[in-house]
């Protein structure tokens, strides 16, 4: 299978019209929800917490405003880039602005629409499908609002066209693609939009497919959409997290390993990360790695190996949203780490430092690690610990997820 996809392009241009004013001065995706946060950036997050490292915003109206605040920026591990069109160049025409940057394999998502599904999926159905587009597919129960999609064994097959005067319930296109660099040769002059003048050609080819997801789905481009986003889109990030030790857990545990070829993973991790992913939980890892303060390697071995699990997951469909390292030992060399950091497991500081960080809701949480260390830190921070003594991962996760998802359920009836 290929290598991972890198690169994300979050496309916007329109002016907003059907929302008014509120549009007249600011450019739609970075209109502000409960508080000062723009939609924006909760797309920004979304991706970059998938792994993917490259994000362009192609920007039409007001584009020199999103230049202004994000062009360049860092968030996490992504690099933001901002090409903005000279004239409105449509969805497909605004591509060609980025040829020369682009890789070969891309996701790109709406800037106005935000869609809550595990992106490294719907990547994994399009590297072993081999269509030059893949796109999300969402059911609703107004799909005349958006346009009905018409599937026949995993391709898409025709696009109806909008109709609010026909609505009900129906599958519609969730404005989040994988798509092939190749899908360029295909633009006429713009401008050219994707979805009206591509993706019918892309049918007529059979090189178009779909994968359904069921995740939260908002499209802000009415002004009762945008208020629902201002009730709603902040609940979406509160979400349990699964914290998982690294080595042991994750990839077997070869004694300090931090070289590439001495990541082995252990049986059934990619799938329990898979699954976890799926289920809409954090997944962050928490690891000591005292062989920094030993002097055995340095951080920057540590961040390697850890980009080389995100990679490797991310062929299978998953993905770690944060990892969390405490490179500490009181017994060390090197002076900066040669204490017990408060972060140095059995001390919760990792968990501390991810609950400050991310929205977690602390009950329906839990760690899983191989050390009683581990376990120990868990009971400090205050979320469930499950030791895990090897085997299948997914298998022993299964067991993790019957009895917490029972206890939810336990919960709601009471």
């Amino acid at each position: 299978m290929s290598g991972a996809i890198r690169q994300a392009v979050i496309l916007f241009g329109g002016k907003g019209t059907r929302l008014g004013q509120i549009t007249r001065d600011i450019p739609k995706p970075m209109l502000a929800i409960a508080g000062d946060r723009p939609f924006l950036d909760y797309l920004i997050e979304m991706i970059e917490r998938h792994g993917y490292e490259d994000i362009l915003l192609l920007a039409g109206h007001l584009g020199d405003k999103v230049a202004a605040a994000y062009d360049g920026k860092v968030v996490g591990g992504a690099r933001l880039r901002v090409f903005c069109e000279p004239v409105p160049l449509g969805t497909a025409g605004a591509l060609t602005l980025v040829r020369d940057v682009l890789d070969p394999k891309f996701v790109m998502m709406n800037g106005d629409t935000l869609f809550d599904i595990n992106l490294r999926a719907l990547e994994r159905t399009a590297q072993a499908g081999g269509a030059l587009a893949t796109l999300a597919l969402r059911e609703v129960p107004d799909a005349g609002r958006y346009g009905r999609v018409i599937e026949a064994g995993g391709r898409i097959v025709a696009f109806g066209e909008k109709d609010p005067t026909h609505s009900g319930a129906g599958v519609i296109n969730g404005g989040i693609y994988v798509l092939r660099r190749e899908i360029l040769d295909l633009v006429p002059k713009p401008p050219c939009s994707i979805e009206q003048t591509i993706f019918p050609l892309l049918v007529a080819r059979g090189q178009i497919a779909g994968q359904h997801f069921s995740g939260y789905f908002l499209d802000v481009d009415l002004p009762e959409a945008l208020a629902q986003g201002q009730l709603e889109l902040p609940l979406t990030r509160q979400r349990p997290a699964a914290f998982l030790d690294r080595d042991g857990v994750i990839n077997v545990d070869s004694g300090y390993a931090h070289r590439l070829e001495d990541l082995v993973f252990v049986p059934g991790a990619p799938a329990a990360v898979r699954r976890l992913n799926d289920l809409g939980y954090y997944v962050f890892v928490v690891t000591n790695q005292a062989g920094v303060a030993r002097g055995f390697y340095g951080l920057d071995d540590v961040h390697r190996f850890n980009a080389e699990i995100q990679r490797r997951l991310a062929v299978e469909g998953a993905h770690i949203d944060r990892f969390y390292i405490a490179p500490y030992h009181p017994d060390g060399i090197v002076p900066e780490f040669a204490i017990d950091h408060l972060d140095r497991k059995p001390n919760p500081g990792l968990l501390l430092k991810a609950m400050a960080d991310w929205p977690v809701v602390k009950d329906r949480s839990f760690l899983i690690g191989d050390k009683e260390s581990d376990i120990e830190a868990a009971r400090r921070a205050g979320v469930a610990g499950h030791q895990f003594h090897g085997g299948d991962l997914d298998a022993f996760l299964s067991g993790v997820l019957r009895g917490h998802l029972g206890d939810a359920r336990s919960e709601r009836r009471r």
